[in-house]
């Protein structure tokens, strides 16, 4: 026997058959509906950036309208619909908005075509691959190949499910699509032509590059088919006046950031001559968006060790260093990843040095602000002469201690004392404050006890060292 489960749809409002109720549900729905076009609007008009929330919303509306369409005016006022579903429940049941078309089943991961139909991911990429370039609902023949995920169905479907007690099923893995089409290549150059037209046309081609490399892997590959592709992308940026356009220059930054994603692009990327110059301008004028995506590129560039030594030499560490005093966590956050990756290299420490790196992460470090990630960019620096020195003149024993001995978080102690340990052997002068902290706080013997294995070794070399100090000083 089939196991079921019973759901209660409660009427909102009494059900009369009064002309005064027929034109109050009547209002009603006529508000839904409106309020129904205006969240999907929002929602296809801010392309992928569209919140959680404004979904919910149109789910919720949706929802409240399908009830006042199917509720049986038969229902007595205030009574309850009682409906047994089974978990086993046959595809009749299924809602035709909800079927693939091509394969009449429950939509598993939905996407959009260019003509705007609704498909699922698996039939309709066999469609394709079988030598299609017709939409098969409308037969019109399609533009590009790409196939955007719908959030909104995908979420419908979800809400559906989870009301049945049917286990939601699990989408198709977004991976790259099997080789891209003359008419996807096409797609790409058609929006790469408008970068050198009117303002408009750069505006509307730039939102839809950026929502295409977001989503589709392969369309990032595509790029590195052609040597022209980033210098076009980048046209209407050139140097002086990127941020004449803020919401252009944002659109385009974030499209070289997913680029960069892609392993193979990397290279190209950072070498051509036009990227690194405009991401230094974006970190310095663009709006906060912009200069989190510029710092975003920077690090995922980065990963490769000869980028790390062509961005150091830019100059892109000073805006970076600055980028941390901004006061928005996600800037600051990509900012401190592109610092820490490009200090992975002795010459970078030392550049960061100079462009104020030691001044600016102790002041953050003060301020409580994202201490986990820029004391782990303090001790790479601390193996840099210069890096010790600044340190000291700058007091910044007395913040690390304090930290070893509050924090809970056992890599923040173990970054704390390793750069203790660098001062302690670069800097004689200061082992009588280290002696004093151990003397009444136990500090270092405590972390040489209960520290991590690399936080013992440095304890416990610092406790040598004190050891042997006051030894050479009791024989003198």
């Amino acid at each position: 026997m089939a196991k079921t489960g019973v759901i209660l749809l409660e009427s909102e409002t009494p059900l009369t058959t009064t002309t005064t109720t027929k034109t109050t549900t009547a209002a009603t729905i006529a508000e839904l509906k409106k309020e129904l076009q205006r969240l999907v609007k929002s929602i296809i008009d801010d392309n992928d950036d569209y919140t959680i929330e404004a979904t919910d919303r149109a789910i919720r509306t949706l929802l409240s309208l399908k009830n006042f369409n199917f509720k049986p005016t038969s229902l007595q006022p205030s009574l309850s619909l009682s409906l047994s579903v089974g978990l086993d429940e046959s595809t009749s049941s299924i809602p035709d908005e909800f079927r693939c078309p091509i394969s009449k089943e429950l939509m598993r991961d939905p996407v959009v075509l260019s003509t705007g139909q609704t498909y699922d991911r698996s039939f309709i990429r066999k469609w394709l691959k079988d030598g299609h370039r017709t939409c098969p609902q409308t037969q019109q023949v399609l533009s590009h190949t790409v196939l955007t995920p719908n959030h909104l169905v995908r979420e419908m479907i979800s809400q559906w499910c989870k009301g049945r007690g049917m286990e939601l099923p699990s989408p198709v893995e977004d991976i790259d699509d099997e080789g891209m089409t003359e008419a996807d290549r096409g797609h790409l150059n058609s929006l790469l032509e408008k970068m050198s037209s009117s303002l408009s046309d750069q505006k509307e081609a730039a939102k839809k590059l950026r929502l295409l490399t977001k989503r589709t892997p392969s369309f990032r590959a595509l790029f590195g088919e052609c040597t022209d592709a980033i210098p076009q992308l980048l046209n209407p940026l050139s140097p002086g006046r990127a941020d004449n356009h803020p919401d252009l220059q944002e659109d385009l930054i974030t499209t070289v950031l997913n680029l960069s994603i892609h392993d193979n692009n990397k290279k190209l990327v950072v070498e051509n001559p036009l990227v690194i110059p405009l991401l230094i301008e974006s970190l310095k004028s663009g709006t906060i968006e912009t200069r989190s995506s510029a710092a975003a590129t920077l690090f995922t560039l980065s990963a490769l060790d000869s980028s790390k030594h062509i961005i150091g030499k830019s100059g892109a560490l000073r805006p970076l260093i600055e980028l941390l005093d901004e006061g928005h966590m996600l800037a600051m956050k990509d900012a401190a990843s592109a610092i820490f990756n490009l200090c992975l290299i002795p010459e970078n420490k030392g550049r960061a040095v100079r462009e104020g790196a030691i001044s600016m992460i102790l002041k953050k470090i003060l301020e409580g602000v994202l201490v986990d990630e820029l004391l782990a960019i303090l001790a790479i620096l601390s193996t840099h002469q210069n890096a010790v020195e600044e340190m000291c003149e700058l007091s910044a024993m007395p913040c690390l201690f304090r930290i070893i001995r509050e924090s809970t978080c056992e890599r923040n102690k173990e970054n704390c004392i390793a750069i203790v340990y660098t001062i302690c052997m670069s800097d004689r002068s200061k082992l009588r404050e280290i002696r004093e902290e151990e003397n009444a706080n136990g500090t270092i013997s405590g972390l040489a006890e209960r520290g991590t294995s690399r936080a013992k070794r440095k304890a416990n070399g610092i406790l040598d060292k004190l050891n042997k100090t006051a030894l050479v000083i009791h024989t003198a």
